[in-house]
């Protein structure tokens, strides 16, 4: 199943649907799980009770909506940096023997075609397309043997990225640079990880204006998902709706010679193999 979180008009209330296979439709299921997939998820319903749910639901052309980012509000997003070995070999820094992990806040979060707003404070705006995984239960001190378990889905992410204040800026800490608002498309669905058959043996990658930037692939991941878990959850405890940002490949435009920045008016199109695509515009700040 593919879960998306939706709006049928100006001022409506976020709603839930199921995606059909064809993706020409959406199935409200609304009514059940508050509009919200975090609840449906916190619930524990099964995906066959939901099938059974679906037969006597209204069906939307997808036409119809505005799709928004297929979770909101997760209480954590958790991210893990040089986690592909060419995006550590592009800055000429050794593989890590351990991830390095950072956050962003949830006020990040937009929708898959929702505009990246170009913030005046900075100029140094970047793009890195990222496997975003949803966490589906409330995890604490998982082995690595049954932390696949834990994970409900996946989604396509932008970790938009501020690099002057990343970077150079707020004592080298990476909220700001990482935390700006709308720094964090994500979408079109979140895929059930029923229907993906690896999740680390996916294509990735991302284009800007028609240019393709970052291609890679998921094998990539120098700390795989499972090990990811493991770690994170030998002190802090994952729950339901939380999600993680994996990493991203090679090719990102501080690395590139000359740089490439962001600006307003650019269009970056993010997509993985079986799970969908994105498109985001970069706004000028208002």
């Amino acid at each position: 199943m593919k879960f998306v979180q939706f709006r049928t008009g100006s001022g409506s209330s976020q709603r839930l649907g199921v995606l059909s296979e064809d993706g020409s439709k959406i199935s409200d299921i609304s009514e059940s799980f508050s509009g919200d997939l975090i609840q449906l998820i916190k619930s524990g319903t099964s995906l066959d009770a939901i099938k059974a749910k679906l037969a006597g639901v209204n069906q939307v052309p997808i036409g119809d909506v505005s799709l928004l980012a297929p979770v909101t509000n997760p209480q954590k997003i958790l991210c893990v940096g040089l986690n592909y070995r060419g995006h550590c070999e592009e800055q000429n820094k050794p593989i890590p023997k351990e991830p390095m992990f950072f956050s962003k806040f949830a006020s990040t979060i937009v929708g898959p075609f929702d505009g990246v707003v170009a913030h005046k404070i900075t100029d140094q705006i970047d793009w890195e397309v990222e496997l975003a995984v949803v966490i589906g239960k409330e995890a604490k001190n998982v082995t690595r043997a049954n932390a696949m378990d834990y994970v409900f889905g996946y989604t396509v992410a932008q970790d938009i990225s501020a690099r002057d204040w990343q970077k150079m800026r707020n004592g080298g800490q990476f909220l700001i640079g990482k935390s700006m608002d709308t720094f964090c498309p994500l979408g079109p669905a979140v895929v059930h990880k029923s229907l993906i058959k690896d999740p680390h043996n996916l294509v990735i990658k991302c284009d800007v204006n028609g240019v393709e930037k970052q291609k890679g692939n998921t094998s990539e991941l120098v700390f795989r998902i499972d090990d990811i878990i493991e770690r994170v959850t030998q002190s802090i405890t994952l729950l339901p709706g939380d999600v993680i940002l994996t990493g991203t490949p090679a090719g990102v435009g501080m690395h590139r010679s000359p740089p490439e920045f962001l600006k307003p008016g650019d269009v970056i199109d993010s997509e993985i193999e079986s799970i969908g695509k994105i498109k985001n515009k970069v706004i000028a700040d208002q």
